[in-house]
């Protein structure tokens, strides 16, 4: 079928749709820089979404005049198969049918207007070509910046009590502070209980098995594993070191919506 009789059959001229096709040209060549400014901002957050991209990429935008919304990003970003699919794992984690005693929920409810003075944490599993590893984490619930961490090969608790070694040692406040967490049993055992109490550190747990209650630890392990952790490492040591680096990133590079798009170490060190 020629050109002009497709023109015709849809109902509109040749010089019409060379003009649209222009248009679309015109567009595609604008907003090229802003694809490499994605790549760019990608390189060190893989897979952050597309409204802490469009955040990120305002003042850029602004710069360089380009006009672009938030919806026009999200078709950029589908037309160039960039939109990121949230992705569901599960592995058990979490023992807390034990002997050892459990502590009251302080931290539901609780009113936290400063840095290090709550603090919650979880473990979550990681994968390597060795096998399975643990990464335990500590995070001020203020600034949502991890303060601890640690990659093990096992749930013992002389494994977890590692990251909260690393938040004590970065601690800089001796205000009274809380320690959430769930009811697992590393988190129960005298090695780390004696450690927060060293500190004059209250600790706070879960009630029953409800999660939610744990909501915020939970988070931030769902934003490491989907959104810096994608891919499967050669050997603990090489997973070491991307946790380290993907840290790194989530606390300076990555804006939080609930902190008003600022990165958890900029609210943290602003508030302390």
């Amino acid at each position: 079928m020629t050109l002009a009789r497709s023109c015709r059959l849809i109902g509109i001229s040749r010089q019409a749709m060379y003009q649209e096709l222009a248009r679309k040209r015109q567009k595609s060549t604008a907003l090229s820089p802003v694809l490499d400014w994605v790549y760019t901002i990608r390189r060190d957050l893989p897979r952050l979404g597309g409204r802490k991209l469009y955040h990120l990429l305002q003042p850029e935008l602004q710069r360089q005049q380009i006009k672009l919304g938030r919806d026009g990003l999200f078709t950029l970003l589908r037309q160039h198969r960039l939109l990121i699919m949230p992705a569901r794992q599960y592995r058990k984690t979490t023992h807390s049918k034990h002997w050892m005693r459990k502590y009251p929920n302080l931290y539901q409810g609780m009113a936290i207007d400063r840095p290090e003075q709550a603090y919650v944490s979880d473990i979550t599993y990681l994968e390597s070509r060795e096998g399975v590893h643990y990464l335990s984490l500590v995070t001020d619930a203020y600034s949502r910046k991890i303060v601890g961490h640690h990659v093990s090969n096992d749930l013992s608790a002389k494994s977890v009590v590692k990251a909260l070694d690393q938040m004590l040692i970065e601690r800089q406040s001796r205000e009274r502070a809380i320690h959430h967490s769930d009811r697992g049993l590393q988190y129960c055992s005298e090695l780390y209980q004696s450690r927060l109490a060293s500190q004059g550190i209250t600790p706070s747990m879960t009630t029953g098995y409800d999660c939610y209650q744990n909501a915020l630890a939970e988070r931030i392990n769902g934003i490491l594993k989907n959104e810096f952790l994608i891919h499967q490492y050669k050997d603990k040591e090489e997973l070491e070191q991307v946790v380290k680096e993907s840290i790194d990133a989530y606390n300076h590079k990555r804006p939080h919506s609930s902190l008003g798009m600022r990165t958890p170490a900029s609210v943290h060190e602003k508030a302390n």
